[in-house]
């Protein structure tokens, strides 16, 4: 998943919720316009800690597994 993709899934998420990017910006301590940006993949880099925060307060947890395009099934 891309940040563009993972921006897009937040969005939809918050949007689930009826939380304004404000109102979910300063629940997890950040400003609205970095909220903006990692829903609209313009932030060229950002942590799992705050991905992670961020969907906490949307009520998910970030779930990490190993990729290896060379296995298949």
């Amino acid at each position: 998943m891309n940040l563009l993709d993972l921006g897009n899934e937040i969005r939809d998420l918050r949007k689930e919720r009826s939380l304004s990017q404000e109102k979910l910006a300063k629940e997890v301590g950040i400003s609205r316009a970095t909220l903006s940006k990692i829903e609209n993949g313009k932030i060229s880099q950002t942590s799992i800690v705050l991905i992670n925060d961020i969907l906490n307060h949307l009520g998910y947890e970030v779930c990490i597994r190993a990729f290896n395009p060379f296995i298949t099934g």
